[in-house]
Order: C-alpha cells, then sequence, then structure tokens
C-alpha cells in the first residue's frame, strides 16, 4: 500500500509502498482510509517533541493518528489507529470508532475531531462550563480556537472574548460566536487594561488557553483579587504556542476563587474519553452536517506530504490529506 512512513533521524516522512498493517486481536479492525488532516500533535509525535511521542522505529513508521474511514461493509467512520493513518489502510480500534453522518463530507469530518478534543473536552471536563459562564479564549485564531468558540456558544456561553494576532480572523470570529475581541498585539499595558476591564464589566467565568506564555501571565495577573469575595474562574490550559512556562504569583492563588488545571492526552478519565465517542463527537459531527459547526480546510494528496508537512497554515485552516 502507499504510506506516509517517517524513519528514524529524517525529518520529513516519505511517500513510499509499505507493508498494510495487521489486525492485533478482536479489538480491531483493518480499514481504508479516505481522509487524514496534518495536525500539530501529529508533527510533535513524529518529531519527538510531544509528550506522548514513542519511541521512533528502525523499519520506519506510518505517521497520524486517526482519520475517516470505510468499515469493510461501506460504512463511514472516524478511527483511531495504533498503525498510524496515512496510508490507504489502517487497523483501527473497534472502541474508538465514530459514524459519519451522511451531510458531511471526508475532509470536513476528518478536519474536526483533533479541534473538538481540544476544546469540548476542556470546556465540558475541565471547566465545566454552565449557561450563561462568560469564556476568554487566548489564542482563539487557530483553527482549534475557531471551534472552541463556536463549542462555548453551543453550550451556552453568555459571552465569549477572545484573543489573537490576526486581525481579520478576530473580525471573522464575531461572525462565528464571539462577543469581544482582543489583540494579542497590544502593549503590555493595553492589553491588561482591556482584560481587566471586560473582567470588571462581565465576570470572567472560564479561560481556554492555547497560548500560554507571556499572555497567559498578564491574563493571571488580571484576576487577582484584592481580598473580596470573587467568582468562581477556572482557567484550562490547552497549547503551549507561545511558551511552556510561567511565572505565577503565589497572590493570584490565594486572592481569588482560581481553579488552574489542564486538557490533554493523560488529563481525562477513562469514562470521560468513552464519552467523547458515543456522545460529544457525534453530536459535533451531526452540528457541522447541518452548518452549524464551520470550519476551513484545504484539501490535499497523499502523494505531496513530504513538501506539506511543515507547511504553515494561514488563517486558522487545516491541512486534510485526501485518499
Amino acid at each position: 500500500m502507499k504510506a506516509a512512513v517517517l524513519y528514524p533521524g529524517e525529518g520529513l516522512p516519505r511517500y513510499i509502498d509499505f507493508a498494510e498493517p495487521t489486525v492485533q486481536g478482536e479489538d480491531e479492525l483493518l480499514v481504508s482510509v479516505k481522509a487524514v488532516a496534518i495536525k500539530n500533535l501529529d508533527k510533535g509525535r513524529a518529531s519527538g517533541s510531544h509528550y506522548s511521542s514513542e519511541a521512533p522505529q528502525k523499519g520506519g513508521r506510518v505517521v497520524g493518528g486517526d482519520g475517516i474511514c470505510l468499515l469493510a461493509d461501506g460504512s463511514r467512520v472516524y478511527g483511531m489507529s495504533a498503525s498510524g493513518m496515512l496510508a490507504e489502510k489502517a487497523a483501527i480500534d473497534k472502541d474508538r470508532i465514530v459514524s459519519v453522518p451522511d451531510g458531511l463530507d471526508d475532509v470536513t469530518a476528518a478536519a474536526l475531531p483533533n479541534a473538538v478534543i481540544g476544546s469540548a473536552m476542556g470546556l465540558k471536563f475541565k471547566a465545566d462550563i454552565q449557561p450563561g459562564d462568560v469564556v476568554l479564549i487566548n489564542g482563539a485564531t487557530g483553527f482549534t480556537g475557531i471551534v472552541a468558540v463556536q463549542i462555548a456558544k453551543h453550550y451556552g456561553a453568555g459571552k465569549v472574548i477572545v484573543t489573537g494576532r490576526n486581525q481579520q480572523s478576530l473580525k471573522e470570529l464575531l461572525t462565528l460566536g464571539a462577543d469581544e475581541t482582543v489583540s494579542v498585539l497590544l502593549s503590555d499595558e493595553a492589553f491588561t487594561t482591556q482584560i481587566k476591564r471586560i473582567h470588571q464589566e462581565t465576570p470572567i467565568d472560564i479561560i481556554v488557553d492555547y497560548l500560554w506564555g507571556h499572555t497567559a501571565e498578564m491574563i493571571l495577573a488580571c484576576l487577582k483579587g484584592n481580598g473580596s469575595f470573587t467568582n468562581r474562574i477556572r482557567y484550562v490550559s490547552i497549547g503551549a504556542i507561545t511558551g511552556d512556562l510561567i511565572r505565577l504569583s503565589a497572590a493570584n492563588l490565594r486572592s481569588v476563587d482560581l481553579q488552574l488545571t489542564g486538557s490533554g492526552l493523560g488529563a481525562w478519565s477513562r469514562a470521560q474519553v468513552g464519552q467523547l465517542f458515543r456522545e460529544i463527537l457525534p453530536e459535533m459531527f451531526q452540528l457541522a452536517a447541518e452548518g452549524k459547526l464551520k470550519v476551513r480546510t484545504i484539501a490535499v494528496k497523499l502523494e505531496d506530504i513530504g513538501e506539506l508537512w511543515h507547511t504553515e497554515v494561514a488563517d486558522g485552516q487545516r491541512l486534510v490529506v485526501v485518499i
């Protein structure tokens, strides 16, 4: 079969003929792959920079961990694969399959799950979002952030504030459910002045953070209390695009009812992951099929994987390999 295979010591996957995967027991199925999104998670695992990365395999391994595929009976499903997904065939886990609605195309369906996992899981299980909550999404102009804005509104957020660099993307988020924008290109003083004003007018209940780094330090400082009663604030770290470490004042933790947590692989319970496949992903697929959850994608070919692997896609789009 044709596949995108990464070998130890090489920075780019090769488009080559590779052995078909073999099913390992009754818990797996062999499927035909239709579409696979190229995500930062896949790149991080391939390079070894992500905390869930595995040791390189001498004989090479197929990259990509999930995608849209066809079962033997022709049914379209979203699945996850331990054998790699950027290939014509993959072995997927029977327990991690979600049916794809007829009204949803392969490319959009392949692009959505990682973004849903990177937003809904944090909002639902870590932030315990409630109707009327005020949500701040730090770094909302990327693909996952754009999905997070729409899901926050779907879950009943009363107000959604978004931060980001791209001014045009920030404006577009206002058409997808965001209520207010704050540019991270502002001076520190101007940025914190806006966040403090927003928090004073409509106390922020939830922060979903894809940037971390300096903006996280500024936002946390804006939340610091003065000894009076405060609202309960849930700060959820999901990404670290602008830095993995921050400086945090102990006064931030003592002066406000603040819950600081993270959402990612290893942070969820087995029951929560089960709910993701039974309820959350099917619901989001249906919303997308009905045009109520909107994303932008760029479809590319598997044979071009080498030149596309390190492509930076602008304006919150996602590359999806069609097979």
